[in-house]
């Protein structure tokens, strides 16, 4: 991975996405790069949150490389849509909880990117956008799919149809971020919140992931049998007999084992 820095602490594991001076764009190389992210936390059994970031002050991800798509043709727009779409979907079903830490711009495929995780959380100074309609174009990383659920439909096609961008405080207020924090207090939040995650037992905290996203794509009905199966799924864990054999016994569970 050229284009991304990777940084394991403990139990916890932080990307940074590494192109500043192109203030961290999206090109089809640091495309390729995150789907070899997904695919080596995936391949780490010790890595139980993932904080994704950008390098510098300035960026999250500017965006997709604009460079790079202006002289695409419509079988070459729809192919790079769609290795985007590709990578974003496997950052969104990794197992793990995934954190993005938002430390500026998070425009176009870099707001794509931040809802592709299970948190944002940003600086004060991070600035959210979907401006691809001033470009002649539409959001082509999920972005009129993950911010319509995101915040509403309304709200989305405000965004979008705009070409406008807001800042941390407004994307507090419509519910895009779920924290916001001076810029250096950031990354600290971030491996603070992914350390509480990682404390708690990897085998359900997974399949909460799994049923919360899972059970959003279905009608009620469907959705509480995909919990049903995962709450039962977590019997006989060596976490389960130890987390409930701790607070039967009154005390304090053993460090959990992901088994």
């Amino acid at each position: 991975m050229t284009n991304i820095l990777l940084e394991k602490k403990g139990y916890i594991a932080v990307a940074t996405i590494n192109r500043p001076k192109a203030l961290n764009a999206l090109n089809s190389e640091v495309l390729s790069d995150l789907d070899e992210l997904v695919a080596t936390v995936k391949a780490d059994d010790e890595i139980r949150a993932l904080v994704i970031t950008g390098s510098g002050e300035k960026a999250f991800v500017a965006g997709a490389d604009i460079g790079e798509m202006s002289t695409l043709t419509k079988e070459g727009g729809t192919a790079f849509g769609k290795h985007g779409n590709d990578v974003f979907r496997a950052i969104e079903t990794l197992p793990i909880p995934t954190i993005a830490a938002v430390n500026g711009f998070a425009l176009g495929g870099g707001c794509e990117l931040s809802m592709a995780c299970d948190i944002r959380i940003c600086a004060d100074t991070a600035v959210f956008g979907q401006p691809e309609t001033g470009l002649g174009i539409t959001p082509g990383f999920g972005g009129t799919q993950r911010l319509a659920r995101l915040v509403s439909p309304g709200m989305a096609k405000q965004l979008i149809y705009t070409a406008k961008n807001i800042k941390a405080d407004e994307a507090y207020r419509i519910g895009l971020v779920n924290a916001v924090y001076p810029l250096e207090e950031l990354m600290p939040a971030a491996e603070k919140l992914a350390e509480t995650i990682a404390k708690n037992a990897p085998i359900a905290v997974r399949a909460c992931k799994k049923a919360i996203n899972d059970g959003l794509q279905v009608d009620m009905d469907k959705a509480i049998v995909i919990e049903e199966k995962l709450f039962g799924s977590c019997f006989q864990s060596a976490d389960q007999i130890e987390g409930m054999s701790a607070f039967l016994e009154k005390r304090k569970h053993e460090p959990y084992q992901n088994k």
